[in-house]
């Protein structure tokens, strides 16, 4: 009776896949994972193996084809070629390295477990692109973008997406030699692809900031046109012969130099997500439960390779480039999962009849594994690290030329003063404490923070106080104080609070000293009290403290009467 109610309208239909993505949306935010696991789930559940929602086939099919767009145009947006120059030469040598590893043995394991040379090949290239979307959500949430791992990690994920740029071209010039181009021959696509090529080139250098400038007058008008820019070139690449996928691409590439593309990938990124909704909706439609079940076998095989293998490389590939295995383990936990790029990369390959339905559903069960597993291992990284640290010695250089832990060059004589975080926050306290003759040493796991302190004439090393071995080099024998300036995380996991791990590691060597730390939740005072705090700051509260003083000396010599003002 509920299916043919919802069948009876396309509207009912999409109310009915609203509400299932919603419930299922909160189950995985119960159980910590991204909204693309949940999204991945709903298309299942929605499919014709489980609920059979989806009727409205074509309504779906475009709104999916409207979300890719608008991905690829985001990833576009991502593509500034000022910004690909300046990647360093580790994000490049661990990018590449960890695609050709992934490339070639996955190939080898693919043919392995029976699959043919092109459905292998194809399973081989999807498994190289990991999640950019879920990696910074995730080194967000645990305060780790400007960690040296973390930017490291976003390096590489950069050059993964340009490897996806070059896959989604190949895959556009397969489906032109395949004469899926409405009739017209080679190189009249060709032609027209190299004068869409001039076309965008001319736009970014003649139009598109003075164009954006005046869009960008009305945020409402700004997000209408970024829409339409991208279905206009996503249709226009189609029309041309190549994808739609490297049409929207291309829209993103041609707003990329403009300074308006932070601020357009800040309004589209929810309107991408929901899109996206619909995609999975489509792919799960097209999947049979029964098929996939003979295929959890491979799907394991090849999810520990990648939870396994993938994180091994870049740990290695970092070593050799003289990183300390920490730092390695840590970006490469990075990437272990796949994307849904992924999937998108072998919805291309069914759809140019190079696959089959089932390499696309073996390709989804890796992605629900791998992603799922892979928010565990990022979430507990320094808890993995820690358990493993013994087996990683082979992946470090005996002297990691890249990373000293504190040199003991760089400890000045007479310290009085340790302070870890260099926000601006905590630049302020090492400021007001030198001017009244205190000697600081400055201590940041951010390395442009480093810089920027050593400019202001602090003494500054790079460091993370969520290392151990950071704090077993600290030179603590005559400090009065170490003060914490770090933010805060929000993961609610405890054990991983570097603080926590501050203060025990300052436990462990016999600190005498006192020990001060910021803390943005008072829930949290008793227990870093009790594990041996002396001082609990609170830097919003402090901050309104000291206003209202500065307020109030205004005031002496006048009557105040009654509570202030609610």
């Amino acid at each position: 009776m509920l299916m043919s109610l919802i069948h009876a309208s396309p509207f009912y239909e999409l109310a009915a896949l609203l509400a299932l993505a919603a419930a299922t949306g909160f189950v995985g935010l119960l159980l910590r994972q991204p909204m693309v696991v949940s999204f991945i789930a709903v298309g299942v559940l929605a499919g014709p193996s489980a609920l059979d929602v989806v009727v409205s086939h074509d309504n779906v099919d475009l709104m999916a084809e409207l979300g890719i767009a608008l991905l690829l145009f985001l990833v576009g947006l991502k593509l500034d070629i000022s910004l690909i120059r300046s990647l360093g030469l580790v994000a490049l040598a661990t990018g590449l390295g960890q695609v050709l590893f992934t490339s070639i043995f996955g190939f080898l394991i693919a043919l392995a477990l029976g699959l043919e040379p092109v459905a292998a090949l194809y399973v081989a290239v999807a498994l190289t692109f990991s999640s950019t979307i879920i990696i910074v959500k995730l080194l967000s949430d645990k305060r780790e973008v400007d960690s040296l791992h973390g930017r490291i990690a976003i390096g590489f994920l950069i050059v993964q997406d340009v490897v996806v740029v070059i896959a989604m071209m190949v895959l556009s010039s397969f489906g032109v030699a395949g004469g899926d181009a409405d009739g017209r021959s080679l190189p009249v696509v060709l032609a027209s692809g190299i004068g869409m090529l001039v076309f965008v080139f001319l736009f970014i250098r003649y139009a598109a900031t003075p164009l954006m400038m005046r869009v960008a007058g009305s945020n409402e008008l700004m997000v209408i046109f970024a829409i339409a820019w991208a279905a206009l070139l996503a249709a226009a690449g189609y029309y041309l012969g190549f994808s739609k996928e490297l049409g929207g691409l291309l829209a993103g590439v041609s707003l990329a130099t403009t300074p308006y593309r932070d601020a357009l990938a800040a309004r589209l990124s929810s309107l991408r997500d929901f899109l996206l909704l619909f995609f999975f909706v489509a792919l799960g439609s097209s999947l049979d439960l029964g098929l996939l079940g003979a295929q959890v076998v491979p799907a394991l095989v090849l999810s520990a390779f990648v939870l396994i293998g993938n994180p091994l490389i870049v740990l290695a590939i970092m070593g050799y480039l003289g990183y300390r295995k920490r730092t390695g383990f840590l970006a490469g936990l990075t990437v272990a999962q796949i994307s849904e790029f992924s999937l998108i990369f072998m919805a291309m390959g069914v759809t140019l009849g190079h696959v089959s339905n089932d390499a696309l559903g073996l390709v989804t069960l890796v992605g629900l594994i791998s992603i799922a597993l892979s928010v565990y291992m990022i979430t507990y990284s320094y808890e993995l690290y820690r358990r493993l640290e013994p087996l990683l010695g082979i992946f470090e250089r005996r002297d990691p030329q890249r990373e000293t832990t504190i040199p003991a060059t760089a400890i000045p004589p007479d310290i009085d003063i340790i302070l870890f975080g260099l926000g601006r926050y905590g630049s302020e306290i090492v400021r007001q404490l030198q001017e009244v003759g205190l000697r600081v040493f400055a201590v940041d796991f951010n390395p442009d923070a480093v810089q920027r302190g050593r400019a202001l004439g602090i003494t500054a090393v790079y460091g993370d106080a969520a290392d151990p071995e950071v704090i077993d080099a600290l030179p603590i024998e005559g400090v009065k104080w170490v003060i914490s300036a770090l933010p805060q995380h929000d993961t609610g996991l405890t054990h991983q609070d570097p603080r926590h791990i501050l203060l025990d590691g300052l436990g462990r060597r016999g600190f005498s000293g006192r020990i001060a730390l910021s803390n943005h939740r008072e829930d949290q005072d008793h227990d870093l009290i009790e594990r041996g705090a002396h001082i609990v700051m609170h830097p919003f509260h402090d901050a309104a403290d000291r206003a209202v003083e500065r307020v109030l000396e205004h005031f002496e010599g006048t009557e105040l009467t009654g509570p202030p003002p609610t």
